[in-house]
């Protein structure tokens, strides 16, 4: 089922899976914050708003499938999921234990709601793009939505599924990119340009459309344009800032991926419940 969460919910949603990564990243010691901090409006968009669902039900035939390309940003998802009712929140502060459901990056056989593997970059829409095909070939009305990371781009295979989903007119296919324009190595535009991404992308067949990646309704209104759109893949670019929400971690390449210390956590807590 869709739920139909108003703006301020999604918000308040957002701001709640910010608070889980956090709280699961420190219990770790380890992990991806600054990725999986600005995806946390999309996730709550998607998972509260846009996809067809039944956590009682996860492994429904008909339930709209997504896959978290970018897998590093695991921390986000499993807080979707668990906001959303996959699996209690406690469960969040195990990860990345040895014999937790809930690892480093997402395994469909561990965590309940996973619907792909992944951590290879580029291998997620790959899947992603396989899993609309099939949906498109066997008359199936399920849709797939895939986040895919700027840095990403830099990996060929995207290049063709990008290529591959618009020859089969995937037109239950969206791909959402957190541009955030920074990777473990630095800038994006520095380390392989990605850029123009917009160009670039409607060359290979897609409709292109543009949303703050920060800005629900946004992002809801984008999202409803690619429902309504039969003829082709949609990709929306949503612009992001990497670490949103926790000012030390914002726009900062070096919290790609990095301990959430004692007084990181303190200090970012503090902040996110001002």
């Amino acid at each position: 089922m869709r739920l139909e969460c108003t703006a301020e919910q999604l918000e308040a949603i957002a701001h709640d899976i910010r608070v889980d990564v956090i709280e699961s990243l420190h219990c770790a010691g380890s992990g991806h914050p600054g990725g999986s901090l600005s995806i946390a409006e999309i996730m709550s968009v998607l998972y509260f708003h846009e996809m067809n669902l039944d956590p009682a039900n996860p492994n429904w035939e008909e339930r709209d499938r997504f896959v978290l390309s970018k897998g590093h940003a695991a921390p986000a998802y499993y807080a979707a999921l668990a906001e959303r009712g996959y699996f209690s929140k406690e469960l969040l502060k195990t990860l990345r234990q040895i014999d937790s459901p809930l690892q480093g990056h997402p395994d469909r056989k561990k965590a309940v709601g996973v619907d792909m593997s992944t951590g290879s970059l580029g291998q997620g829409i790959s899947a992603a793009a396989g899993m609309a095909c099939f949906a498109k070939r066997s008359g199936k009305d399920f849709r797939v939505y895939c986040v895919l990371g700027d840095g990403e781009m830099q990996e060929g295979e995207v290049w063709e599924v990008l290529m591959a989903a618009a020859h089969y007119k995937l037109s239950n296919f969206t791909v959402l990119l957190d541009n955030n324009n920074l990777q473990i190595d630095g800038q994006v535009r520095d380390v392989m340009s990605v850029y123009p991404i917009r160009e670039k992308v409607e060359a290979f067949g897609w409709k292109v459309l543009e949303a703050g990646g920060h800005d629900v309704k946004a992002l809801c209104s984008a999202l409803k344009k690619a429902r309504e759109n039969t003829e082709t893949p949609t990709f929306i670019i949503c612009k992001t800032v990497k670490g949103k929400g926790v000012s030390f971690m914002e726009n900062q390449a070096g919290w790609h991926g990095a301990a959430v210390t004692d007084e990181n956590y303190e200090t970012a807590m503090k902040e996110l419940n001002a």
